[in-house]
């Protein structure tokens, strides 16, 4: 499939469960937020308190991608090269990361994690939802780092279908208990935290069991699930950047909490935990399609068959945009009903409705950014991918937000304009630097 089959062929046969794997998975979060905003009287509080978290959640998918985004891309150069056994050498390193960050990421959490909600920006009236849903999800991230950071592995194979059935266990599971833990045995947030534990578990159990399966090419052996410096350190180097991409949200949704916090009240922190619940639809839905392309790029990297490569990002770049436009027209024309999927609070969607038209402005945009910088990824070229990182979020996108307030006579509106600004200016410097590479690729 990745050294022959017709382009558009492979990449929709690896891209479509790669995307579905990508929006089940966040269905984990987005479920919860679900059921939580809808529990009488207090979902309003409890919906903001989950939104606090988000940041600490989106931090331990980030640790993950900093072993299995760059590891996943090694292996299947190496896979490209013919070498299976390093291939397999890799991914016992990556497992045996993942496991250290799992005990690191778990006892920081239980011993400072109301202190770090706080700073995130918890108020008096959500600290508490915040705190009993983060003390029961950490226990968790063993799970969570086993199942995103080896489940990168198996698509790295083209396996992207058995990727997307070991996400869709535990999305099932997850619902299921939620409906259960939340509305049946009304345990409110920690319901939905249990909800989610559990369920990572079963997705951990169904990814190492193919890893263990003769049917799987690359195969997980106890031997190779140890440190070694020479293996780890290019695929740390490698998964930087989108690691990064996604502990730079943390630091956008902090700085995003603390200002709206202090223009808007909860109310604006509520509308921003909905928004951000929509943009992780876009920021798994064209990551899922980049990493559907990923074993492909790659793999014909190793193999040194540019022209497949260059045929995959075209065919890429059309799926994200096209992906990007049709989300961004959902938001501007139906605002109100996008809202209401995650809350029943009129005043709270009259609100949200007008913060998503600012926030999502340029979103129809934004596909050529993720395409273009993921795809670095893909073709090892960390450096570039490391810098439009950090271009994007921290100097651009963090000082905007602060910055904004200042400038304009309705402060909050100026908080959300910082988002399709930031957005803008670095399309305008992505675009241009892919342009360059892919024209001297070669």
């Amino acid at each position: 499939m990745l050294a022959a089959m017709p382009i558009p062929q492979a990449f929709f046969r690896l891209a479509l469960p790669a995307v579905a794997a990508q929006l089940i998975n966040i269905l984990y979060n987005l479920v919860d937020k679900m059921f939580i905003g809808h529990i009488p009287g207090v979902g309003k509080y409890a919906l903001a308190g989950v939104g606090i978290t988000t940041p600490v959640i989106l931090a331990i998918s980030a640790f993950a991608s900093l072993v299995s985004m760059g590891g996943a891309p090694k292996a299947s150069i190496f896979m490209g090269k013919g070498d299976r056994e390093q291939a397999e050498k890799v991914m016992g390193s990556c497992a045996w990361m993942l496991i250290v960050l799992s005990v690191v990421l778990t006892g920081l959490m239980l011993l400072w994690g109301k202190q770090i909600l706080q700073l995130f920006g918890a108020s008096h009236e959500t600290i508490s939802y915040a705190t009993d849903y983060m003390n029961l999800y950490c226990l968790g991230t063993l799970f969570t780092q086993l199942t995103l950071g080896l489940n990168a592995f198996i698509t790295a194979q083209g396996k992207t279908l058995v990727s997307m059935c070991n996400v869709a266990a535990g999305a099932v599971t997850n619902i299921v208990l939620d409906a259960l833990f939340i509305n049946g045995f009304h345990a409110g947030v920690k319901g939905a935290a249990l909800a989610t534990v559990l369920s990572q578990g079963v997705s951990t159990c169904f990814v190492i069991r193919y890893l263990k399966d003769p049917k799987s090419q690359l195969h997980l052996y106890l031997r190779n699930i140890r440190f070694e410096k020479r293996l780890l350190g290019p695929c740390i180097l490698l998964g930087t950047s989108p690691a990064l991409m996604q502990l730079t949200e943390n630091m956008v949704a902090i700085s995003f909490n603390t200002s709206l916090q202090k223009y808007g009240g909860d109310m604006a922190v509520a509308s921003m935990s909905i928004l951000t619940s929509i943009m992780q639809f876009v920021m798994l839905l064209l990551p899922g399609l980049v990493q559907g392309a990923q074993p492909l790029l790659s793999y014909n990297l190793g193999a040194r068959n540019i022209s497949r490569v260059k045929k995959t990002f075209r065919l890429l770049l059309l799926c994200c945009v096209s992906g990007s436009f049709l989300i961004w027209l959902a938001c501007m024309t139906m605002p109100a009903a996008m809202a209401s999927i995650f809350t029943d609070d009129a005043v709270l969607i009259a609100y949200t409705e007008k913060s998503m038209r600012i926030y999502l402005a340029m979103l129809f945009l934004y596909g050529i950014q993720v395409a273009c910088q993921y795809s670095f990824v893909a073709l090892d070229q960390a450096k570039k991918a490391i810098f439009l990182t950090i271009w994007r979020k921290i100097i651009l996108l963090i000082p905007l937000i602060f910055i904004l307030p200042h400038l304009l006579p309705d402060a909050v509106t100026g908080v959300y304009l910082a988002e399709p600004i930031a957005d803008t200016i670095a399309i305008c410097t992505t675009a241009p630097m892919f342009y360059l590479y892919y024209r001297h690729l070669k």
